[in-house]
């Protein structure tokens, strides 16, 4: 029997803002590989996300298990960002403290007559 000795390129592609999602679809691949680190087996995983082709999400288990160290570096990367991001948006000075400010206004409205 001869078996094919070449593998297929893996079902990624890069999106506009530099997020790898799996090929034709919308999910990324850092939420792939999360959720195969997390014990979920692929076919749980292809039940959350009925875009994902079993295939491919078996190809993608079957790359990281071939090398982890790549795929937890990426895995790190996006924490990073991840990380960055939410503290950009949430120290932003018009964020912080928004709900007391609101309510302050809120109840400043409420004392005045009229208001």
């Amino acid at each position: 029997m001869n078996l094919p000795q070449t593998m297929a390129p893996l079902p990624l592609a890069t999106d506009s803002h530099g997020i790898i999602r799996m090929s034709g679809t919308r999910v990324p691949l850092a939420t792939v590989l999360r959720l195969f680190r997390n014990g979920a087996t692929p076919e749980e995983i292809v039940l959350q996300f009925d875009t994902l082709p079993l295939a491919d999400v078996y190809a993608i288990v079957a790359a990281y298990l071939g090398d982890r160290t790549a795929f937890d570096e990426y895995l790190s990367q996006e924490d990073a960002a991840d990380t960055a991001a939410w503290e950009q948006v949430h120290t932003k000075p018009d964020r912080v403290n928004l709900r007391d400010r609101l309510t302050a206004r809120r109840e400043a409205r409420a004392a005045v007559p009229g208001g």
